[in-house]
């Protein structure tokens, strides 16, 4: 593909150039969605895009907030010249945008990455399906396990609601301009069951948890004011120990001392 945008740094591109991962990507989403409403978030040059409207069952919309992508794509890509959105992904209502919901698809911009996957979690249930590449440490992050240093608050709020799979690894080379890191993609299928907690309190016992992440939940959930007693076999661990189930049990138990 000839280059025809800037790479823009503030805006955190990084054009990919590989095809093959391009295509990849779109499969990855394609094969669990393989009809519906999908926004594609920051399509640049258009290198998924081009995939995603070979697609006929799935109806392509983008959003992008770059004026010279967007003028790339019109002139390029023209069967998406209506749904192509000049609109900021993280400001949109995707419920009443898309009512009968829609899945995500992307190459992220590394800067805003975390708030793409917080953005989707608030509108998850329009959202059953989201398939992004992500700065490697950041795919890694959202869906590792408790017990190591990457768990933290993104990874226990994102699987509170969505499975995650880390599909691939990409290497800096395929992208003009390259970044420094190594990116991986990732796909998130949202979950059948409910959260059984309160889910606002939930999200305050995930966050105050890990705020303070090497001090036991005794004292980084001392906000709480909950006994030793009260928090049972919680008091002398630490955040990153407890599974997801585990901070809804811990939720349930904050909640009926409050």
């Amino acid at each position: 593909m000839t280059q025809q945008v800037k790479a823009k740094k503030h805006l955190g591109q990084h054009f990919l150039t590989d095809l093959n991962i391009a295509g990849n990507i779109v499969e990855a989403l394609a094969t669990v969605y393989p009809k519906g409403d999908v926004l594609e978030v920051g399509p640049g040059m258009g290198v998924l895009t081009q995939y995603l409207l070979e697609k006929k069952s799935l109806r392509t919309w983008a959003a992008e907030v770059d004026n010279e992508s967007v003028t790339y794509l019109m002139a390029t890509y023209p069967q998406i010249s209506e749904r192509l959105l000049s609109e900021n992904f993280l400001e949109m209502d995707l419920g009443k945008r898309f009512p009968d919901g829609l899945s995500v698809i992307g190459n992220f911009p590394y800067n805003i990455s975390s708030q793409i996957v917080f953005h989707i979690l608030d509108h998850r249930n329009s959202v059953p399906f989201m398939v992004g590449m992500f700065q490697k440490e950041v795919a890694e992050r959202i869906g590792a396990k408790h017990g190591g240093k990457e768990y933290g608050i993104l990874s226990v709020i994102t699987q509170a609601y969505y499975d995650v799979e880390y599909l691939f690894t990409v290497h800096e080379q395929v992208f003009n301009p390259p970044p420094k890191v190594k990116s991986g993609v990732i796909r998130m299928t949202r979950r059948v069951e409910q959260l059984a907690c309160d889910e606002s309190l939930f999200k305050r016992v995930v966050k105050t948890g890990f705020n303070q992440r090497r001090k036991k939940l005794r004292n980084a959930l001392a906000v709480f004011g909950l006994t030793d007693e009260q928090l049972g076999i919680y008091a002398s661990k630490r955040a990153e120990e407890l599974s997801v189930s585990d901070f809804v049990q811990l939720t349930n138990l904050v909640q009926a001392e409050l």
